[in-house]
């Protein structure tokens, strides 16, 4: 009797154990990928697109990482997706997590084996996540009352996070601009109000944070170079209709009087429109498209700071900073919201010149201006700042801190420990292969650095043994330090996420027995 096959010709199926191994080395892989950036002595990754332009990325940042990489793997592609979500989330820990989930699978693949079914492995995972959640719960410190612990706290967790970047150089320096750029947002989690701009030259030291707003632009010609108690229209309009040019439509005219007519109509309604914009009593227009130079004229004459062409991004977070909106239609001056602050003024930036609004209405907003050798440098600068920001503006909502260098895995691994011995049953196996793979991010700080990780990994659980322990792995010396000592400090809310993105992810796999590709879609011969 034939066998009847129920998939098209090329789509293929793996089944069982080979679908298992398949996802396991996948999600393995990516891990193995990343874990060399992990920590303060971590490595960078050079990605290049084989794109126009072969652009060079240099970053250690796991998220950016795996967004650059074109995985065919699909656990793998899990792993992106938790990286990606964490990155979404809470801005830091996104190696982390993608190391933690593939050491649970690599833990998982020896239970598999050993005939251990994945459900009961999973139960076994949950079970211990729940654990180790507790287990920090118990550990977090609060300072949320004391305004000054709590700003130390937050110092500390900026350079926490800054060490394991390009940045660890002058983390103390760039730690101080994120606290202060994120304790202007006054408890918002909305990193818009806080601008970056990249200027290269100069060296990263020379990075600076401006209270207030710079526009990436030149103020134009005989235009007024200062404006105090500014009105400001911020508009997405057309500015260029006072030429004739309409393309690839003929007009056929007697004489060349009838083309200045044409010509003239155009310029009567630009003129209509620059004293509609007027009429609103503003002295600053930016607008999102081109002016040109007769709209640009009447502007100058009426002494209104016209601004062209302000990028887009910029021209958003103008308008939301200076408490504006952006007009498209002029009709109406009522209805349309215009932006305020006390002073523009041009500034120097390096060889630039740009556009300074202080004073703006929204009083959290601030520009931080990166300074730095090249272009590679300033973007993982940016990405590394990024990571900073969206960390503190997470801990300043949910003030818990926890120490870091590996201190909450060891916290973690040894309370799930405890849980395992007292798990009857096969699920015992599963709980004391989470806690091995908590144990393994310190471990690759470890080895990341260089040290000897398993002479330290032993002489931490000796240390944690005891009641009240602060003990974590101190790269600086190469030894067991105390991380309080250290200040070296971690967000709870990151190794939350942490923890429950991996183990969700690393269940997710688990739970696969068979893979089925598709089979392509075949192209037709059009001839």
């Amino acid at each position: 009797m034939a066998v009847h096959r129920i998939l098209k010709d090329e789509a293929s199926e793996e089944k069982g154990e080979r679908a298992r191994m398949a996802s396991f080395l996948g999600a393995m892989a990516i891990a193995d990928l990343v874990k060399t950036t992990l920590g303060p002595k971590g490595m960078d990754k050079i990605l290049q697109s084989t794109g126009r332009g072969h652009q060079v990325t240099v970053t250690n940042d796991g998220a950016t990482i795996l967004k650059s990489l074109h995985v065919d793997n699909p656990a793998a592609k899990v792993l992106v997706d938790i990286s990606k979500a964490q990155d979404d989330e809470v801005g830091d820990g996104t190696t982390s997590v993608v190391v933690l989930a593939g050491e649970l699978l690599r833990e998982a693949e020896k239970l598999v084996a050993t005939k251990i079914h994945p459900m009961t492995i999973i139960s076994g995972f949950r079970m211990a996540a729940e654990c180790a959640r507790n287990a920090l719960l118990q550990k977090v410190m609060d300072n949320k009352a004391d305004a000054e612990k709590f700003m130390s706290d937050l110092m500390k967790i900026a350079m926490t996070t800054l060490s394991s970047k390009i940045l660890s150089q002058d983390k103390e320096h760039f730690a101080k601009l994120a606290v202060d750029a994120v304790m202007r947002l006054k408890g918002s989690t909305d990193l818009e109000a806080i601008q970056i701009i990249k200027k290269p030259g100069g060296s990263l030291k020379d990075s600076f944070l401006d209270e207030g707003f710079i526009l990436d632009k030149k103020i134009g010609i005989g235009q007024p170079r200062r404006i105090e108690n500014a009105k400001i229209l911020v508009a997405n309009t057309a500015m260029d209709t006072d030429k004739v040019k309409i393309y690839g439509a003929r007009v056929r005219v007697d004489s060349m009087s009838k083309v200045a007519e044409i010509e003239g109509a155009e310029k009567e309604k630009m003129r209509e429109k620059v004293q509609k914009i007027i009429a609103h009593g503003i002295n600053c227009f930016v607008n999102r498209q081109l002016i040109y130079n007769f709209p640009e004229e009447l502007f100058a004459d009426a002494g209104i700071l016209a601004i062209e062409h302000a990028d887009f991004e910029g021209i958003e977070r103008l308008a939301l900073v200076t408490g504006g909106e952006i007009a498209s239609t002029f009709d109406n001056p009522e209805s349309v919201k215009l932006g305020h602050c006390n002073l523009i003024e041009e500034i120097m930036i390096g060889e630039d010149k740009l556009i300074h609004f202080s004073g703006v209405e929204m009083g959290q907003a601030c520009t931080i201006v990166l300074r730095g050798a090249s272009h590679h440098v300033l973007d993982e600068a940016e990405r590394s700042l990024h990571d900073a920001l969206c960390v503190l503006s997470q801990t300043v909502n949910d003030s818990r801190v926890i120490l870091g260098g590996g201190w909450p895995e060891m916290v973690m691994a040894k309370d799930v420990d405890e849980l395992a011995r007292r798990t009857p049953g096969k699920k015992s196996h599963a709980i004391e292969a989470f806690s091995r793979a908590l144990l393994a991010i310190p471990t690759i700080i470890a080895d990341n650095a260089g040290l000897d990780s398993a002479e330290l990994i032993s002489q931490l659980r000796a240390e944690h043994d005891k009641e009240g322990c602060t003990a974590g792995i101190d790269v600086i010396s190469g030894s067991v330090g105390d991380m309080v000592e250290r200040g070296i400090s971690e967000s709870f809310k990151v190794k939350q996420a942490i923890l429950l993105s991996a183990t969700e992810a690393a269940e997710m796999i688990l739970r696969v027995d068979e893979i089925i590709t598709c089979a392509p879609r075949k192209r037709e011969d059009r001839m």
